[in-house]
């Protein structure tokens, strides 16, 4: 089905890959020399100290937020790990809570702690790589597969695979702060997971020196394909993640729906928090933000083709902010959720009704057997863009969905497509 992929999106894709050439990529699988898939500069903050005064400029600010201000260099989910092994005072006084706030005249003191290792083994499991050089690594992850070790998940995932393509050792990996989603980086939740050697035998001094650590920036959920940064030390971690904070991360998804939206694009300003009736789901809850339990959650959409009578849509999604499941709570939200993704209403069931009130059961027999046969949300991440973290220089990606989000697509498409008309004004 691979020629479905080179007519998948006849619309301008918005990031493409440019300033480069096609040299700078390596192929499929590819594996490098470990003196290229390691950093050469890196610096370990354990026991890195700040000892200062709030100022009144500073208003009211969350502690860890107000010492990550202050030591630039330290990721944000390192500051909370410290905070909460009890390295961090605030006029003399232990606190261990990250949310504390701190105000003009407290005096904090911060020691950085040592990462907090969990292990992992490499794992010889090809990697689609789409960029890669001694800082950064771009990869095309696929769905079903787990972006890090944890319960229930320990092996077979992309942390897994990344340490056997840079020639690491088993590794102890540092995983505190747990969002998804498009888990990607928040204005709250900063996320690392990092990687170092679990045992220093027979380690080269100059490797243990450089206490490399290839750094999870954001995540994809296990089902979601597509494209997916990973920082090779702990300064490119730092500015990629400042860079999700501040929104400069370009971001672009794709999704089938089950049904279309009433309006063709839109912006969906909704606080997201967890589902009462489901601890394992997302909700989007209107109203204002509610003491932690709901967040700020911002999403823009716009249909690129009306599918099947109506039936389904092609839909591309841009994140003002990466909430845990954001594209998915905000699709059922506006009553539209993604085909084949269960948790959130896109069952298979439901688009095989819609199906069903449309077309005669053989004009669609082959779509309802690939409709069947999945097992994941059609949700792929199209387009990544970010400013080198040592350079500068933009950077800008994109791949096409796999085969089992592009075959449904053209079956959708030979039961008829509809190009969206704007509303006139």
């Amino acid at each position: 089905m691979q020629s479905a992929h080179h007519f998948l999106f006849p619309f301008r894709c918005p990031l493409s890959v440019a300033g480069m050439s096609r040299g700078a990529f390596a192929v499929v699988g590819a594996r490098r020399s470990k003196s290229s898939c390691l950093a050469k500069q890196a610096v370990n903050y354990a026991g890195f100290r700040l000892e200062e005064t709030v100022e009144a400029k500073s208003g009211k600010v969350r502690l860890d937020a107000w010492i990550s201000s202050r030591m630039e260099n330290v990721s944000r989910a390192r500051v909370q790990e410290s905070i909460r092994s009890g390295l961090v005072t605030v006029n003399g006084r232990v606190i261990d809570k990250v949310s504390h706030n701190v105000r003009e005249g407290d005096l904090v003191h911060c020691t950085i702690s040592e990462l907090q290792p969990l292990r992992a083994e490499p794992e010889d499991i090809p990697l689609d790589i789409v960029y890669e050089d001694e800082h950064v690594l771009v990869v095309n992850k696929p769905a079903h597969m787990v972006v890090h070790p944890a319960p229930g998940n320990a092996t077979g995932t992309l942390v897994n695979a990344v340490l056997n393509h840079c020639s690491l050792p088993t590794v102890a990996i540092y995983d505190k702060e747990v969002s998804s989603e498009n888990d990607d980086l928040s204005e709250d939740d900063s996320e690392s997971c990092s990687v170092i050697p679990a045992s220093t035998e027979g380690l080269n001094p100059q490797y243990l020196q450089s206490s490399v650590r290839p750094g999870i920036v954001h995540r994809l959920d296990k089902g979601t394909s597509g494209l997916l940064v990973i920082a090779k030390n702990e300064h490119s971690h730092t500015h990629l993640a400042g860079e999700f904070k501040q929104h400069t991360i370009q971001r672009v998804y794709v999704s089938l729906t089950c049904g279309v939206p009433s309006t063709i694009s839109g912006r969906i300003e909704v606080p997201i928090g967890r589902d009462v009736n489901n601890r394992i789901r997302m909700a989007a809850i209107p109203g204002p933000i509610n003491g932690g339990q709901t967040r700020y959650a911002a999403s823009r959409y716009k249909v690129i083709e009306i599918l099947a009578d109506s039936s389904s849509a092609l839909v591309e999604w841009r994140l003002e902010t990466g909430r845990t499941h954001q594209i998915r709570a905000h699709a059922k939200h506006l009553g539209i959720p993604l085909l084949g993704d269960e948790v959130y209403g896109g069952t298979k069931n439901m688009i095989l009704s819609l199906l069903q009130a449309r077309f005669r059961p053989s004009h669609c027999n082959q779509l309802s057997e690939l409709i069947l046969k999945l097992e994941r949300p059609c949700l792929h991440a199209l387009a990544l863009g970010f400013a080198h973290p040592f350079t500068g220089k933009q950077l800008q990606f994109s791949c096409q969905p796999p085969n089992d989000f592009a075959e449904i697509l053209t079956q959708l498409r030979s039961l008829g497509i509809q190009m969206p008309c704007p509303k006139v004004k």
